[in-house]
């Protein structure tokens, strides 16, 4: 479980140091390092996309299991989630001339635990670490959480790197129970299960980077049933 104790562990160190340095960075850095971050992860997806073995097995998952995504609000959901964890917040602080402040402190803390512990990257991988025990996706998200936690924790402080916990017990989770599959999992499999992570990766990129809005939690159902489908399509065509 390579991928997750790194992972989390670069996000918690990025935090910290971020918290310490405070308003040292500069405001141009905050605005580049996250567009760098998005172009990473665009990149690492188009690598993926490339081990496809038979893509329209992925193009089924994928408009599948978005589909079951809109159905379900899935991303709507979190949002009301995220709403809801506010409110929860807010109980616990009293209305002062300060208030303002810190309800843009609660929301931006909880969008980021969002960011870090539910994006498609960190699911993904750590999903294709338990099956495979190849941990790149992870230890690569471990490089862009360092600097993005780095980043926001020059804002919000040390709270950053406490998100290093939730965000481990997510992705140890994955990796435990992905390692269930293997025995049920072939290359062909594996391989297209990697070209739908490597579309969700693309998107996810492409969000960070502010071109386009996909709705990337819609989307994740998609990877939960890309081996099936993968398996029944090289069945009958293969």
């Amino acid at each position: 479980m390579l991928g997750p104790f790194v992972n989390s562990a670069a996000l918690f160190v990025g935090g910290a140091l971020g918290a310490a340095l405070g308003k040292v960075v500069p405001h141009r850095v905050k605005e580049a390092l996250p567009m760098t971050c998005g172009i990473l992860a665009v990149s690492i997806g188009t690598v993926l996309i490339h081990k496809v073995h038979a893509f329209p097995a992925v193009t089924l998952a994928l408009l599948g299991g978005s589909l079951i995504g809109e159905l379900l609000y899935l991303e709507r959901g979190l949002e009301l989630s995220v709403g809801w964890m506010r409110s929860q917040f807010a109980r616990f602080s009293p209305a002062r001339p300060s208030a303002p402040v810190n309800d843009k402190f609660i929301t931006k803390f909880v969008s980021i635990l969002v960011l870090f512990c539910a994006s498609g990257m960190g699911i993904f991988g750590a999903m294709r670490e338990g099956m495979t025990g190849n941990s790149e996706i992870l230890l690569a998200k471990a490089v862009l959480d360092f600097f993005t936690a780095l980043i926001f924790a020059t804002d919000l402080g040390f709270s950053i790197a406490i998100v290093a916990l939730p965000q481990l017990m997510i992705q140890g989770g994955l990796f435990l129970g992905a390692r269930l599959l293997i025995p049920m999992t072939t290359p062909e499999m594996l391989a297209d299960f990697s070209a739908c992570g490597g579309i969700v990766l693309l998107a996810t990129g492409l969000r960070i980077c502010g071109i386009k809005v996909f709705p990337i939690v819609n989307m994740l159902p998609a990877l939960l049933l890309i081996m099936p489908v993968s398996a029944g399509w090289t069945l009958l065509f293969s």
